[in-house]
């Protein structure tokens, strides 16, 4: 099976950002959308069960919508004749189309049962949470009464999202950028790539030609044969956790202890003195990476919310109420 796209990275203390977040609360749709809740973890899980990768495409997902301007579903937005919304940078080009089509059918249900009342960007936000939970993660509060983006601009992207093998100074570079210190950051690296996939091409130099010496060389052999043709086939992808790629666990952390980090950059957390420390704790303490990861996605969760007239409740995930000319 073609496994395309994924390089998840994913965002310690809630009270440690501004609550402009005091609009938003955990019952808020409890009025006006009674069962919003029960229609999430419906889909949700049908759609887990039948496609496994949606829990990992989901995360990647919610973490590029956030990371540029917010987490205001502005990522979900198609390109028109008139608009290159964040969808046409190329960072986003290998987005993976199940958790596309998940937010896609939440929304459907959502608008049969509440029509115009729940926002796609709180659709994404409770939906990676439960798969989150459903994939053997932790449980963490979705606060909810997000707005939607009213605009999706490709110019905003850039250097926003951490891209593959960059080196440690920037990778902390982009995370301190968003409001995360060292240590959410190599949490959420961890929480992404528990479960995520990677394109061959992003680590065809580590293992073609002389290879990376800080990868186990059983790993490389393998990767070698898994991606002999991904020139040709480009859609040949690899799982980020060789061990347990389906499950959340901190089984991510005890493979870079034993070099079998897909990506160098991953590679690289166990050999920085910065990031070193953090590895070694979430390798050792599967409770303390939970703790932290959750801590982390709480934080990322009401990054630069839209609430009142900053935003709108889409009728359509991918395209603004009102057509921008």
């Amino acid at each position: 099976m073609a496994l395309p796209w994924i390089l998840l990275l994913l965002f310690s203390s809630l009270a440690s950002v501004s609550f402009t977040q005091s609009t938003l609360t955990l019952d808020y749709y409890a009025k006006t959308c009674p069962k919003f809740e029960e229609i999430v973890r419906d889909v949700v899980l049908q759609k887990q069960q039948q496609f496994p990768v949606a829990a990992a495409a989901t995360l990647r997902l919610f973490f590029h919508d956030c990371a540029v301007d917010g987490c205001d579903a502005s990522v979900l937005i198609k390109p028109t004749a008139f608009t290159k919304p964040e969808l046409e940078h190329d960072i986003n080009h290998s987005l993976a189309g199940d958790g596309f089509d998940l937010i896609s059918r939440i929304k459907t249900a959502l608008e049969l049962a509440c029509p115009g009342v729940v926002s796609c960007a709180d659709i994404l936000a409770t939906a990676t949470r439960n798969l989150v939970v459903m994939t053997g993660g932790p449980h963490y509060k979705v606060p909810l009464g997000r707005k939607d983006s009213l605009v999706s601009q490709a110019s905003s992207v850039e250097g926003k999202l951490p891209r593959a093998n960059e080196i440690i100074d920037q990778m902390i570079k982009t995370f301190q950028g968003l409001g995360f210190n060292i240590q959410e950051m190599v949490a959420l690296v961890g929480g992404g790539h528990t479960i995520g996939f990677v394109h061959c091409k992003e680590f065809a130099n580590r293992i073609f030609g002389t290879p990376d010496p800080t990868m186990n060389p059983k790993l490389a052999e393998r990767l070698r044969g898994m991606c002999v043709n991904y020139t040709t086939n480009t859609d040949m992808a690899a799982f980020l956790d060789v061990i347990t790629p389906g499950t959340f666990d901190n089984m991510f952390f005890k493979n870079l202890m034993k070099g079998l980090g897909v990506l160098g950059s991953d590679q690289l957390l166990l050999s920085d003195p910065r990031t070193r420390p953090f590895v070694e704790k979430y390798a050792n303490d599967s409770q303390a990476f939970s703790i932290d990861f959750a801590h982390a996605m709480e934080k990322l969760n009401i990054y630069q919310v839209k609430i009142g007239n900053q935003g709108e409740v889409r009728r359509r995930c991918d395209a603004v109420n009102t057509a921008q000319m």
